[in-house]
C-alpha cells in the first residue's frame, strides 16, 4: 500500500506548480488521497487504505533543495518494494530502505509528527541558509498510511550511508560515557550499533586530516547551536566506518568464490542484483569499487586523509532531532544526577550543555 500511496500523491502533486514563495499555510497544509481495490490487484493491495501526505509544497521544495528530483523520489520509492533495514543507529520505529539505498523511511509516533510540525519551518529556513549543506537529516517527506483503521505515520530522508560501501563499524555517540556501552546482546551481531565507551574503549579515532576536520566541525557547529535554539536535545552522530583495505580483500574472496558461478553471457549473480534489484530497475547501476563515494550523493561521506594510519571511508550524520527538552527529559535529568552524581556525563542534560559537550567529544575525536 505504501508504494501504492506515495505514486498517487507524487503524482498529484507534479501537476501543482512550484509556488514562486512558501505561505505560512503551507507548513499546515495537507494532502489525501483515498484508494479503494475491491477487484483491481487484491493479491497485493488490501481492499481500502487512506494515504496523506503533510505539508507536500514544503517537502518538494526540501528535495529540490537537497538535489533530489521528483522522478528520482518517486523511482525510489515506488519500483520496488522497500527492504527491512536496522543500519541508523539505536533509534526507536521502524527503518525501512528504499530498493536503491537511497532513502530510508523511518516509523515515527503521533508527537514526532507535531514536533516535526513546529519545527518545520526553522528547519526549512535553516536549510535555504545553510544551502542544503548540513549534517542534519535531510527530511524529504513526512506521510501517514491507514489501512483497516491502523495507522502508521512516516518519515522519508536521506540515507546516511552508501548501500554499495561494506560498513565495518557503526558508531551511535551521543558525547555521553553514562550507560554509554553496547549490551552483549549488541555485540553479538553481525554489525552491532556501538556507543561512546565503546569508541573510547577501542581507542578509536576518525582520521579526516586537517582540512576535512575543519570541514566537519564547521557544519557541525552550526547544526547544533540551531538544534539548541529549538532546545532539541539526545540527538546522536551515527558514525559509519568502510574499512578499504578490509573490503579489497573481501572482493576478491568474493570473486575468487563467484569464478565457478558464471552466468551464459558471463555476468555473475552480484552483478545481474546490486542491493537486490534486477539492474533494469537499479539507479545504481555500477557498483562502487572500496573506498569510492559518489559525488553530489554520498553528502555524509568523509575520507580519511593521505598517509592515515587506516584507509577508511567515515559517514558522519547527526540523527534523532525530534527530542524536546521538556518536562519528561528535565525529570530523567535529575533523577540520573541523583543516580551518578553531579559531575557524571549523563546523557540527559539541557540543550545549551547538551550541544557544547557533544561538539566537544566530536573534535577530540578526530586527527
Amino acid at each position: 500500500a505504501m508504494p501504492s500511496g506515495f505514486n498517487h500523491q507524487v503524482n498529484e502533486l507534479s501537476s501543482v506548480p512550484p509556488p514562486v514563495i512558501l505561505l505560512p499555510d503551507d507548513f499546515k497544509a495537507s494532502s489525501k488521497v483515498k484508494v479503494d481495490n475491491h477487484l483491481f490487484n487484491k493479491g497485493n493491495l488490501p481492499s481500502h487504505f487512506k494515504f496523506k501526505e503533510y505539508c507536500p509544497l514544503v517537502f518538494r521544495n526540501l528535495r529540490e533543495r537537497f538535489s533530489i528530483s521528483e522522478q528520482q523520489y518517486l523511482t525510489s520509492v515506488t519500483r520496488a518494494a522497500p527492504i527491512n533495514s536496522d543500519s541508523h543507529g539505536r533509534s526507536t520505529g521502524r527503518f525501512l530502505t528504499s530498493f536503491d539505498g537511497r532513502l530510508i523511511i523511518k516509523t515515527i509516533t503521533g508527537e514526532d509528527v507535531a514536533e516535526m510540525h513546529s519545527m518545520l519551518k526553522k528547519y526549512h529556513q535553516y536549510v535555504v541558509e545553510c544551502h542544503g549543506t548540513t549534517l542534519l537529516p535531510q527530511f524529504l517527506g513526512m506521510y501517514r498510511l491507514t489501512v483497516d483503521g491502523v495507522e502508521t505515520y512516516m518519515l522519508m530522508m536521506c540515507n546516511v550511508f552508501n548501500p554499495q560501501l561494506h560498513l565495518h563499524r557503526k558508531y551511535d555517540l551521543k558525547g555521553s560515557t553514562v550507560a554509554r556501552e553496547a549490551s552483549d546482546k549488541e555485540k553479538a551481531k553481525e554489525l552491532p550499533t556501538l556507543k561512546d565507551k565503546d569508541f573510547i574503549n577501542e581507542k578509536q579515532k576518525l582520521f579526516v586530516g586537517e582540512e576535512n576536520k575543519k570541514m566537519v566541525l564547521g557544519k557541525l557547529k552550526k547544526d547544533v547551536e540551531f538544534l539548541a535554539t529549538l532546545k532539541i536535545m539526545d540527538y546522536s552522530l551515527l558514525v559509519g566506518i568502510h574499512d578499504v583495505e578490509r573490503a579489497e580483500i573481501e572482493e576478491e574472496e568474493e570473486e575468487e568464490g563467484e569464478e565457478g558461478m558464471q552466468g551464459s553471457n558471463g555476468t555473475s549473480e552480484s552483478q545481474l542484483a546490486i542491493c537486490g534489484t534486477p539492474p533494469e530497475t537499479s539507479l545504481n547501476l555500477v557498483p562502487c569499487r572500496p573506498g569510492e563515494v559518489r559525488p553530489g550523493v554520498d553528502v555524509y561521506a568523509v575520507k580519511s586523509y593521505e598517509g592515515a594510519p587506516r584507509k577508511e571511508v567515515y559517514f558522519v550524520a547527526i540523527i534523532d532531532i525530534l527530542t524536546p527538552y521538556d518536562t519528561k527529559k528535565k525529570a530523567a535529568h535529575a533523577a540520573k544526577t541523583v543516580k551518578h552524581g553531579a559531575g557524571a556525563e549523563i546523557s540527559t542534560v539541557n540543550p545549551e550543555q547538551y550541544s557544547r559537550r557533544f561538539l566537544e567529544f566530536i573534535t577530540n575525536i578526530m586527527a
